[in-house]
Order: C-alpha cells, then structure tokens, then sequence
C-alpha cells in the first residue's frame, strides 16, 4: 500500500481518539503513581511511553497490512501464541505466585494479552469460512477446542482473570457467526453445573480473591485490603476526584499497585 493511499483510507478520527486516549491515560498515570523524589526515569509513565511507542510502529505495520491476509494467517498467530503459553510456563517470570510473564530487558509482556485478540481472529476465520454450517451441533466442536487449549495454559499460570476473559469472546462471535442459541445455552448451562467442580479445583488464593470480591471485608488487612482502599479512594475523590497529584489514598502509598488499581 503506498504512503498516499494508506493516508487517504486511513480512519484519521478514530486515530484522533486513540491519541486522546492515550494522552490522557498518561496524565491519569502520572497523577496516580508519581510519588515525590521518584525520579522520572523510574516511573510507570515512562514504561507506557516505550509500550505505545512499540504499539505505535505495529499499528503502522498491520494497518498496512490487508484485512484478508491477516485472516489467513490467523491459525499461525493462533499457533504462535499456543506455543508462548507453553513455553511462559517453563521460562516466565514469576510474580506475585503466577508465571504469567516473559522478562526481556527492561520490557515485560503476557502472552495471553496477545492471545485475546488471536482467539478473535481464529474464531472469526473458522465461523467465516463455515457461515452456512454453523447452525449444526458439530460445528462448534473446533471452536471449542481453540478455546480449551488456551484457557487450559492460561489456568495453568495461574491465571483465572484472563481465562474467563475468553468466554464471551468465544459466546460473542459464535452467536454473531450464526451457531445455535439452543446449542451456545446448552454450553451455558453445562458450564454453570460445572461450577462446583470448578470450585474444588481452584487454587487457594482464586477462591480467596472471589470470596473477597464479594465481601471485602472478611480480610480487611489482607486480600481485601486493595478492595477496600480502592473504593476510599474513589468514594474520597466525588464524582470529580481531587485534582492532579491530589490523591491522598495514592500520594501516601495505600494503594499498593497504583499503577493498575
């Protein structure tokens, strides 16, 4: 695609937005982060700055690219991101009780953040190839199957947030693509009989984190402690907050990851 006609069919609001967006995520980050004498060189905003200027560079190369090309290289993305699940979990980086990460230099990145947008693709280029066969029981064998791998790895991390991110990725795009409602509730339903098995099978801290996500304060200095202290400080802050670096719950550290909470 030459430079004038990628210009020309190039969505100019939609990029717009993303730099807005992006400009005032890192006011939000700064305001939320940056403690006194931190030098600069240390803090979150400047790690964002090395990620969206990455981001950047790929948003050039795949806008380049045609959409039917990345459709037909999206069970080799698929592939890729498989083979970084597998191999996050013997060479990843361990924090905070999960193997999640790889660590190269200064630059830590999930494969499984990658994998939301390749399931995406994987799954709409089986349901588009097999639009009129979609409605049958079968046809949502291979889907299933793409979902299961993945979640399998993610779970293994472990990684519970993340694996259930997948699921109303794979309910959307079946539903979209045309597949059964009778057959999509069918799996609705055998997932909600599976909970209590699912149940026995969590880790300790899974079950303490949903237990504590719904009734913080049964471990108030302890997993409910971030719940709690995040909604003082929004609950301190109004419907307008308190003003650039006004923070008291961030500025005076009760917050422990500021950066995400």
């Amino acid at each position: 695609m030459s430079g004038k006609r990628f210009y020309s069919e190039f969505d100019k609001v939609l990029l717009a937005a993303t730099i807005l967006v992006f400009a005032f995520g890192l006011l939000a980050l700064y305001s939320a982060t940056q403690a006194k004498g931190l030098p600069f060189s240390e803090s979150y905003v400047l790690k964002q700055l090395n990620w969206m200027l990455i981001g950047a560079i790929l948003l050039i190369l795949i806008v380049s690219i045609s959409y039917q090309t990345i459709i037909d290289i999206s069970y080799v993305l698929y592939g890729v991101n498989i083979v970084l699940l597998i191999l996050v979990l013997i060479l990843g980086h361990v924090r905070l009780g999960a193997q999640r990460w790889f660590s190269i230099g200064a630059f830590t990145f999930q494969p499984s953040e990658f994998l939301k947008l390749n399931l995406i693709l994987a799954l709409s280029n089986y349901v588009g190839s097999r639009k009129d066969a979609m409605s049958s029981l079968k046809s949502i064998f291979v889907p299933l199957l793409l979902l299961a791998v993945p979640s399998a790895l993610v779970l293994m991390q472990p990684d519970l947030g993340t694996a259930l991110l997948l699921l109303p990725i794979f309910f959307s795009i079946l539903f979209i693509g045309g597949a059964n409602p009778r057959h999509l509730a069918g799996l609705l339903f055998f997932g909600l009989a599976s909970l209590p098995f699912l149940w026995k099978i969590l880790y300790g801290y899974q079950k303490q984190r949903l237990l504590v996500f719904i009734n913080p304060n049964i471990d108030p200095l302890g997993a409910g402690y971030t719940i709690i202290q995040s909604k003082i400080a929004i609950g301190s802050g109004g419907l307008f907050g308190k003003g650039w670096l006004g923070g008291t719950q961030n500025q005076l550290n009760f917050l422990p990851e500021r950066h995400t909470d």
